[in-house]
């Protein structure tokens, strides 16, 4: 369900600094990411990530979670579908995989959030909100992410390893990096949503002087509550120069007033769109989510949202496919967060949270360059089966992933 949490709980400033001071005491240098980070990657730790390591070549991936929980039959069944574009022709445009499952036997949930990281980990866990909170979703992953491995192994900056969120999906603003000790803050990637958009914007108007007086506390207060989203405190002076001058863009774009830039996932698209073109990422995950809406009880809600994804994908691939450095060396990976119960009595329709069956059941579809055209797997395969199919397509190592590949990406 869609939920919009500010007061995500903080971890003890002391206690963070007195553990920092233990690891620097001890010589923890060599700690490639520590389980938590107090300060945001600084220039040093993005060229101490980057040396010796020589740069991504390809191919490019992105990861469009057709989210919000969808069913199979509104999407890649022909008869019913509200997706025509991803049903009719990109479908034949790649490799589907229409009996991918989350796993039924494991005590998970099958949500926004834990799908998401179930998606990049390439494991399940039973995750727990950071700050206690029923329904927050601030997870934190015990292995590393596709992006943290992708930029351990190659000279990638975190601008280029992209997260978009939608404005609504607070809690899942900060699944950049896992807390692994391998890994971690070091290697995390870059988030683009609105809240992100009017968290910079905020911190602009601030020091530029727009406020004085009672007025200036009261946004001083606001942005402080904006921050705080960050549970782990790695961002408080921004996301750094290249997504500055991505947002310095935006404003000067869309203006400062919300009312003209897109909203729901056809912002998603659009912050996709910018971002292909202007950071030119290796690796970008897009979160769509509208069809969560069903949650309000209108089960046009969840058909609308899926047909705003199925429009906002074929833009993607317009997009990348009008560009010369993108077109032949570029993968989509489309594939659920999770699916939706099938209950016809249920008073609020196409719910996910009672661990029905058809919540568990989705699907996967590989589109672009050395992806085979046209063929449908009809085998069962698994969600978490996707990070280490991703990390062979990237030439990575995803040693903490579920090992098992879809291997008919690779036929």
């Amino acid at each position: 369900m869609n939920t919009d949490h500010l007061g995500v709980g903080r971890i003890s400033l002391p206690r963070r600094r007195f553990l920092k001071g233990v690891l620097a005491g001890a010589g923890a240098v060599g700690v490639a990411g520590p389980l938590w980070s107090s300060t945001a990657a600084t220039a040093d730790d993005e060229a101490g990530a980057s040396a010796a390591k020589s740069s991504y070549r390809g191919p490019n991936i992105v990861m469009v979670r057709f989210g919000g929980g969808v069913r199979r039959r509104e999407t890649i069944d022909p008869e019913h579908t509200y997706a025509p574009y991803l049903c009719h022709e990109l479908a034949k445009r790649g490799t589907l995989f229409k009996k991918m499952d989350i796993d039924f036997f494991q005590d998970i949930n099958t949500s926004h959030g834990e799908g998401t990281l179930y998606l990049i980990t390439g494991k399940y866990e039973k995750f727990k909100d950071k700050g206690g909170r029923f329904l927050g979703a601030a997870f934190e992953a015990s292995v590393p992410t596709v992006f943290e491995y992708l930029r351990k192994s190659f000279a990638v900056p975190a601008h280029q390893t992209l997260i978009v969120n939608g404005e609504d999906r607070g809690d899942e603003e900060f699944y950049n990096f896992s807390n692994h000790h391998l890994f971690g803050a070091r290697y995390k990637s870059n988030t683009l949503s609105l809240r992100r958009y009017k968290t910079y914007l905020l911190r602009q108007q601030i020091a530029a002087g727009k406020w004085t007086g009672k007025e200036l506390e009261h946004k001083r207060a606001d942005l402080e509550k904006m921050e705080a989203l960050d549970y782990r405190h790695i961002e408080a002076n921004g996301q750094g120069p290249d997504l500055d001058g991505f947002w310095q863009r935006w404003r000067e774009y869309y203006g400062e007033t919300g009312f003209v830039n897109p909203r729901g996932d056809r912002l998603l698209t659009e912050l996709t769109i910018r971002a292909l073109k202007e950071l030119r990422p290796k690796l970008i995950m897009v979160n769509y989510n509208d069809p969560d809406y069903v949650h309000w009880g209108n089960l046009t809600h969840y058909t609308r949202g899926i047909a705003i994804i199925d429009e906002g994908l074929r833009q993607l691939v317009a997009t990348v496919d009008a560009d010369s450095e993108y077109r032949d060396n570029t993968i989509f990976v489309v594939v659920p967060d999770c699916g939706r119960d099938t209950n016809p009595y249920a008073a609020v329709p196409c719910q996910h949270h009672f661990n029905s069956r058809s919540a568990h059941e989705i699907f996967a579809l590989f589109y672009g360059p050395g992806i085979q055209r046209g063929m449908v797997v009809d085998k069962r395969v698994d969600q978490i089966q996707v990070a280490a199919t991703v990390g062979r397509l990237m030439k990575m190592p995803t040693e903490f992933a579920e090992q098992r590949v879809l291997e008919e990406v690779f036929a």
